[in-house]
């Protein structure tokens, strides 16, 4: 594997994949060849069947993983072993589309509330009011607080794609409040490793769910994307566009914004239910006239 690996690792990186999907596609290779206890490049069509069929019913992984998982499956053969790929044999599964959780404004405010900490407390505000992924908040840096122009930018966001957000007023002044507190300034990352908040290197995205779970709201379980997805939500309640919050949050396609239609209570509401439109009589009084 060894060999295979660094020819692997070299096509990802050839590519200008993304850390992250290259991390996930070795995995997935070094996985199957311990799965089957064979060097991938000895295994074949039905090693692969084999394996999606396991995916499922062995590990039960959800179909979007399923998929990733292929995806690596399909890179190695194709660009790495120079073989044939049959999507008719191995078909990507039906992605499952599940509406995630939205927490109100007044639940946001008490999750903020009930952090232990107040690096803790700015990390959620970061998160909540810039709608950033995780991984983009852990690698904040300090130059990046744009204060005169009020937004900050997100550099090499998913998709390696660069973003400017909306710098809230409150935020810039909680982000203050958190720096005089600092007793050692960083010159680069805004949110430092280690206890101290002195490390060379940023926080790993693990410190922000951490952040998240303890303090969760009535033992539910709140993850830094859940903030995410109520920073678009609640901006859509309040007037914003489908096309600005696409740009905000750094969707590559509308469709994949619109999915805060179906969670926003103002244009739920705003739908006439056709029951109400509905002429009814009163309770019994069809049974009575007969």
């Amino acid at each position: 594997m060894t060999h295979l690996r660094q020819i692997m690792l070299g096509e990802l990186e050839r590519r200008n994949y993304a850390p992250g999907t290259i991390r996930a596609y070795i995995r997935t290779v070094e996985h199957f060849a311990q799965h089957f206890r064979c060097s991938p490049d000895k295994l074949g069509l039905e090693h692969i069947r084999q394996y999606q069929a396991a995916m499922f019913r062995t590990w039960k992984l959800a179909p979007n993983t399923v998929a990733q998982r292929l995806a690596a499956l399909r890179f190695l053969y194709i660009q790495v072993l120079k073989r044939g790929w049959s999507a008719a044999e191995t078909p990507y599964p039906k992605k499952v589309l599940h509406l995630p959780e939205i927490l109100s404004q007044q639940e946001v405010a008490r999750l903020i509330d009930a952090t232990e900490t107040p690096f803790r407390r700015i990390l959620i505000l970061t998160l909540y009011a810039t709608g950033a992924r995780r991984a983009e908040v852990a690698r904040l840096k300090v130059a990046d607080i744009d204060s005169q122009r009020r937004v900050v930018p997100i550099r090499g966001g998913k998709g390696r794609k660069d973003r400017d957000v909306m710098l809230s007023a409150a935020l810039l002044e909680e982000l203050r409040t958190y720096w005089r507190g600092l007793r050692h300034k960083p010159s680069e990352w805004l949110f430092p490793g280690n206890r101290w908040h002195t490390s060379s290197r940023p926080i790993t995205t693990k410190v922000l769910w951490l952040a998240c779970q303890q303090a969760a709201l009535e033992h539910r379980q709140i993850h830094p994307h859940t903030l995410r997805h109520c920073f678009a939500t609640h901006l859509l309640e309040a007037g914003a566009d489908l096309r600005t919050i696409q740009v905000l949050l750094g969707h590559r396609d509308l469709e994949e914004t619109t999915i805060y239609l179906h969670l926003s209570k103002k244009h739920l509401s705003a739908t006439s239910n056709p029951l109400d439109m509905l002429q009814l009589g009163t309770p019994g009084e069809a049974i009575r006239s007969v």
